[in-house]
């Protein structure tokens, strides 16, 4: 048995910005909730979001690409949407650099970011594994446009996807 917590999404609606707290590892496997929550707030016009990941033990490329799509489309707004995420720790910050998502999201120390409570989000508790191509392939189609450095690290990725996709 793991000593790993179970991935959790705490989330802040009614905030300004509106707050999510990630607790344990962020990945494909869990985040199509927080993908449709973003999605959800801006269709409601919020555009100003907040992301403690002081208890993030990890995350992969596909949640990162649905954080790079996130604010791709916070920065198409007008006025323009802020994606901060906060508290870090080494690993995570590395990612974030190493992909040139510096360059859309706000990285903060987050001193002042506290969301330590709110409504946990729930993940779809099966995703059809076509449907599941398709978000991991968005993902990182995301990640491409952030930085187009990205396009050889998942040329093969996205190739693979790609053909996954198209055989439906």
């Amino acid at each position: 048995m793991s000593d790993q917590p179970e991935p959790k999404f705490l989330v802040n609606a009614d905030s300004d910005p509106v707050a999510i707290r990630v607790e344990g590892k962020a990945s494909f496997k869990n985040c199509t909730c927080v993908r449709e929550f973003l999605n959800g707030m801006i269709a409601r016009e919020k555009t100003r979001f907040v992301m403690d990941f002081e208890a993030c033990s990890g995350m992969d490329s596909t949640f990162l690409g649905v954080l790079a799509g996130t604010a791709i489309t916070l920065r198409k707004m007008e006025p323009r949407g802020t994606l901060v995420i906060s508290r870090l720790n080494e690993r995570n910050r590395e990612l974030v650099q190493n992909l040139g998502l510096t360059r859309l999201l706000i990285v903060d120390d987050g001193a002042a970011c506290k969301t330590s409570s709110g409504a946990a989000l729930q993940n779809e508790p099966q995703m059809g594994e076509i449907a599941a191509a398709r978000m991991v392939l968005s993902a990182h189609e995301n990640l491409i446009e952030a930085d187009g450095e990205n396009e050889a690290k998942f040329k093969d990725v996205i190739s693979f996807l790609q053909q996954q996709v198209s055989q439906q």
